[in-house]
């Protein structure tokens, strides 16, 4: 999850630094790059709260990446890898945060 994380909030200060270069940056660039570095960022203490808001700044992430790509800020293919992505890390935080919840309640 860490090194998945942390490669993701590379790939996402590179989409902010393109879009910035190209007088594109936003208050949506501004905003998918505060929730996509955050991920990885609040994965690692409280490890069920954390997770959490790792899970929901996900889940933020992919609108922002969703609406860029729908406003034309980014093309298709720049969106379609950072989407798959995210909705893996998506997948992996809901996954883990199931389980710890799961195995926290019995």
């Amino acid at each position: 999850m860490t090194i998945k994380s942390y490669a993701f909030s590379v790939r996402i200060v590179n989409l902010y630094k393109f879009l910035y270069q190209e007088k594109k940056d936003t208050v949506i660039s501004k905003q998918v790059l505060r929730s996509g570095t955050a991920i990885g960022a609040q994965s690692r203490k409280d490890f069920i709260s954390k997770l959490s808001i790792a899970y929901k700044e996900a889940r933020e992430t992919n609108y922002w990446l969703r609406l860029l790509r729908d406003t034309n800020f980014i093309n298709q293919d720049q969106a379609a890898s950072l989407l798959l992505d995210c909705e893996e890390l998506l997948k992996i935080t809901g996954s883990i945060l199931k389980t710890t919840k799961d195995k926290t309640d019995t």
